[in-house]
C-alpha cells in the first residue's frame, strides 16, 4: 500500500480524523477496499494509511480479505515495498499504515511522459525482478502486479497493494466465480484455474507491465475485458515497440505455461548479460542460491524450550537489496556478495563458555506479544504483557516470573540500584524486585508523571509541568525534585558510558529551537539533578550514544525526520565534529560502539559512520523495514527484524554474514509497537520474536545460524 491516485467522489466525507494515533491529513486516493490517506504520527512521521470503506467494515468476508492483505504486506515488508508501520484489522474501521513514499506510479509516469527509454526500462525490469524474488521467497504471490501498483520512488521501484495477494499454501479467499485481478495483467492460469496460481503468474504480469512501460499499451489490448481474457489465454502478445534488447526476455515472461517462464533469479541473470554498455551490472546483484536447509519445527520440552536446529554454512549470501535510480535519483552504495565464503576475521574471537548451545524458548505462550529483553545481574530480564520474567542465559529456563499491571510493553525491564525495575514504560506506581527471586523489595505510590527513565542507580520521573524527581532505585526514596534549567519538559535518554565526572552516566535532555536550526543539549547528574553541562548545537539533534568522553547525536532521526549527519560532541573541549551522510537515512535509529555510529533506517538501510575518520564506512541495504536499533561488539553488527529474524553483519566490511529464521507466529498481521534491540552478553546474542520466542545464539558465528 502506498499513494494511489484513482481518487473517487465522496472519499473525504467518510474519512475519520484519526486511524489509531495517526492523524489523517489529506486523501491520496480511493480504491475498491478503502481510502488511502496521507497521515502523520505523533512524532511527525509521514505515513500512508488505508482505511476500509465503511460499507465493508462489517462484512466478515471483506474483513478476512483485509486481514490477509495486512498479513501479506507485513510478510513482504522490505526494501522493494512500502514498509508496514502499524495496523488494526480488528478495529471498527480496519486500517493499515505504511511508510509514505513519494513518487508517481508507473501508470502516471507513462501517462505524463510517454514510454520509457531502453535504459530506464531495463533498470525497471531489474528492480521489479528483484522485488518479486523478495516477495516470492517469503511465500507470497502478489497476483495483481500492474502499472498502478508499482511506485517509482527515488531509490527504485516499489511494489504496492497486496489486497488480493495470498500465501502459496493458503486457501483462495474469494467468492465462487468472481474474477480476481486485472485482465490485461493476468496470467492465463488466473482465468483457467485460479486456485492453482503461483509465483509464475507474477512473472507473466511483469512481462505485460514491461510492454506497457516501453510502449504505453499492453501486449493484449481491447475495450472488452472478455476479449482481453481470450487473447491472454489463446493469442500471441503484441511486442511492437518493445526494445530489441528486452523483447526476447519479455516474450519468455509471457509464455502461456507457467513452467516455461523464467524465475526472478533467472531474469536478473539474463539482464546482467544484456548489453554491457548499459552498465546493468551496477543494478543487478548475483542471484541468491536456493537454500536447501530450511528450518523445521521442533518439539518443545516441558519448560517450553525448543533447541535451535543448526543451519548449514551458506556459501552465497545476498548482502544487499537492489537500489535503482529509475528517475535519475541517487544510487546508494551497495554491498554485494561474490559467491565466495565470507572473509576470515582478523581479530581473535571472543571466548565462548564451554557447553553453551543455541536455544529458543517461549516463556509465556499465553501472554502474546514480542518479548522485550535486557541483560541483568543474574540473567536475561524479559517483559511481556502482564508480566516480567528472568531467564537463564545458558538454556532459556524461566528462573522466576512476576505479574505487573498493563497490557502492552514497549521497553525491557532494567536494573537500577541493584534491583529490577519492571514497569518503567507503564505509567503508575513504581516497584522494584529482587533480581534473584523476583519478589518485590519496595513499592511506592507516585504522583502523576509523564515519563520515567532509569539512569545508573536513579529513576528520573518527569511531570507535565516540567518538574523532575530523582528516586533512589535501591530504596524507592526521593533524593531531589526540581526543574531543569533550559528544558521545559525534559524527557531523558541515557547510555551505559557517559562523559560525566561521577561514576554514573549522565541523563541527556534536548530542546530544539522554534525554527529547528539548533538544539540545546543538557547533561544532568542523576544523583543530584544538577546540570553537568549544556551546549547549543546546530540542527535538530537526537542523542544516540556516549563513549570515551563524547556524546553522539543524529541530525534528524526518528523524531526529526531523515538523518542527514552524525555529530560527535566532546564536552571537555567543546568540539562538535559533524559527518554528513552521502545519502540521508530514513527515520534512522542508531547505536554507538567506540567512534563508530551504526544507523538503521526505516526502509532497510544499515550504515556505519566512522566519526574519527570523518566518513561513512559502508552502507548495506538489508531489505528489513523498521528494524531495531543496531548493536555491535566491534566485530559484528546485530539487528532484529520485525519478523523475528536476527541479522549478523561484518562490522568491518558491511557484509551480511547470516540470519536466523523468521518467527512471526499466528498473528502475522500484527506489527510490534516497539522492536527490541538484540542483547549482547558473554559472547552471545539474545533476541525476542513476535511469536513470543526468546532465543540465544553464539555471536561470533552468524553464518552458522
Amino acid at each position: 500500500m502506498a499513494p494511489q491516485r484513482n481518487a473517487g467522489p465522496g472519499t473525504e466525507a467518510e474519512l475519520p480524523e484519526y486511524a489509531g494515533h495517526y492523524r489523517l491529513e489529506s486523501c491520496l486516493g480511493s480504491g475498491g477496499m478503502g481510502v488511502v490517506h496521507l497521515a502523520r504520527s505523533t512524532s511527525g512521521m509521514r505515513v500512508a494509511v488505508k482505511v476500509v470503506h465503511a460499507r465493508y467494515a462489517m462484512d466478515p468476508e471483506f474483513r478476512g480479505r483485509f486481514r490477509q492483505e495486512v498479513a501479506a504486506a507485513r510478510r513482504v515488508s522490505g526494501a522493494f515495498t512500502a514498509p508496514v508501520v502499524d495496523a488494526d484489522p480488528d478495529g471498527g474501521r480496519p486500517w493499515m499504515a505504511t511508510l509514505y513514499i513519494p513518487g508517481p506510479t508507473l501508470s502516471e509516469q507513462v501517462k505524463r511522459n510517454g514510454p520509457m527509454d531502453p535504459d530506464q526500462s531495463r533498470r525497471l525490469m531489474a528492480g521489479l525482478a528483484e522485488a518479486l524474488r523478495d516477495i516470492h521467497r517469503v511465500g507470497v504471490v502478489h497476483r495483481d502486479l500492474k502499472p498502478s501498483n508499482v511506485l517509482l520512488a527515488e531509490d527504485g521501484p516499489k511494489v504496492i497493494d497486496f489486497g488480493i495477494s495470498r500465501p502459496r499454501d493458503s486457501e483462495l479467499r474469494t467468492e465462487t466465480g468472481k474474477l480476481i485481478g486485472t485482465p490485461p495483467f493476468m496470467a492465463p492460469e488466473q482465468f483457467r484455474r485460479p486456485r492453482e496460481v503461483g509465483p509464475a503468474a507474477d512473472v507473466f504480469a511483469l512481462g505485460s507491465l514491461m510492454v506497457h512501460a516501453t510502449t504505453g499499451r499492453g501486449p493484449f489490448d481491447s475495450d472488452s475485458p472478455y476479449v482481453v481474457a481470450y487473447q491472454v489465454v489463446h493469442d500471441e502478445p503484441d511486442l511492437t515497440g518493445v526494445p530489441e534488447s528486452l523483447a526476447p526476455l519479455v516474450l519468455r515472461c509471457l509464455a502461456k505455461e507457467p513452467d516455461d517462464r523464467p524465475t526472478p533469479d533467472e531474469l536478473m541473470g539474463e539482464l546482467r548479460s544484456v548489453a554491457a554498455a548499459y552498465d546493468t551490472q551496477v543494478f543487478v546483484p548475483a542471484p541468491q542460491a536456493p537454500r536447501q536447509d530450511a528450518a523445521v519445527p521442533v518439539p518443545a520440552d516441558a519448560a517450553g524450550r525448543r533447541p535451535l536446529r543448526r543451519l548449514g554454512r551458506r556459501t552465497a549470501v545476498v548482502a544487499g537489496a537492489l537500489c535503482l535510480a529509475v528517475l535519475g535519483g541517487l544510487t546508494a552504495v551497495q554491498v554485494f556478495d561474490d559467491g565466495t565464503e565470507p572473509a576470515r576475521k582478523t581479530s581473535a574471537a571472543p571466548s565462548t563458555p564451554a557447553g553453551f548451545g543455541a536455544w529458543e524458548a517461549v516463556p509465556a505462550p499465553e501472554a502474546g506479544g514480542m518479548p522485550q529483553c535486557s541483560h541483568g545481574t543474574r540473567g536475561l530480564l524479559c517483559a511481556l504483557p502482564g508480566q516480567v520474567l528472568a531467564l537463564d542465559p545458558s538454556d532459556g529456563r524461566t528462573l522466576w516470573r512476576h505479574d505487573v499491571a498493563g497490557t502492552t510493553r514497549s521497553e525491557p525491564p532494567v536494573v537500577s540500584g541493584g534491583l529490577v525495575q519492571p514497569s518503567l514504560d507503564l505509567i503508575g506506581d513504581l516497584e522494584a524486585l529482587d533480581p534473584a527471586t523476583g519478589r518485590p523489595v519496595w513499592r511506592r505510590e507516585t504522583p502523576a508523571y509523564d515519563g520515567v527513565r532509569a539512569v545508573g542507580d536513579m529513576l528520573l520521573l518527569t511531570r507535565a509541568d516540567g518538574t523532575v524527581t530523582g528516586v533512589d532505585g535501591a530504596s524507592g526514596d526521593t533524593r531531589w525534585s526540581h526543574r531543569i534549567p533550559g528544558q521545559a519538559v525534559p524527557y531523558f535518554v541515557s547510555f551505559p558510558e557517559g562523559p560525566g565526572k561521577s561514576g554514573e552516566p549522565s541523563a541527556y535532555a534536548t530542546s530544539p529551537s522554534g525554527d529547528g536550526g539548533g538544539t540545546l543539549v543538557t547533561a544532568v547528574d542523576p544523583a543530584t539533578g544538577e546540570v553537568r553541562w549544556d551546549a547549543e548545537l546546530e540542527g535538530s539533534l537526537t542523542p544516540v550514544g556516549a563513549a570515551d568522553g563524547a556524546v553522539y547525536l543524529l541530525v534528524g532521526g526518528p523524531v526529526h525526520g531523515d538523518a542527514t549527519a552524525v555529530v560527535r560532541f566532546t564536552p571537555g573541549t567543546g568540539e562538535a565534529r559533524r559527518v554528513t551522510l552521502p545519502v540521508p537515512v530514513a527515520q534512522a535509529q542508531a547505536g554507538v560502539h567506540g567512534d563508530t555510529v551504526h544507523l538503521m533506517g526505516a526502509g532497510g538501510s544499515l550504515v556505519a559512520v566512522d566519526t574519527a575518520a570523518g566518513k561513512q564506512r559502508w552502507r548495506l541495504e538489508t531489505g528489513v523495514s523498521r528494524g531495531s536499533v543496531p548493536v555491535s561488539d566491534g566485530r559484528h553488527v546485530y539487528v532484529t527484524a520485525p519478523d523475528g529474524r536476527l541479522l549478523g553483519v561484518d562490522a568491518g566490511t558491511g557484509k551480511l554474514l547470516g540470519q536466523t529464521r523468521p518467527r512471526l507466529g499466528a498473528d502475522s498481521d500484527r506489527v510490534p509497537a516497539a522492536l527490541p534491540a538484540p542483547v549482547l552478553a558473554g559472547g552471545h546474542v539474545y533476541a525476542g520474536a513476535p511469536d513470543g520466542t526468546v532465543f540465544g545464539v553464539v555471536g561470533d558465528d552468524p553464518d552458522g545460524w
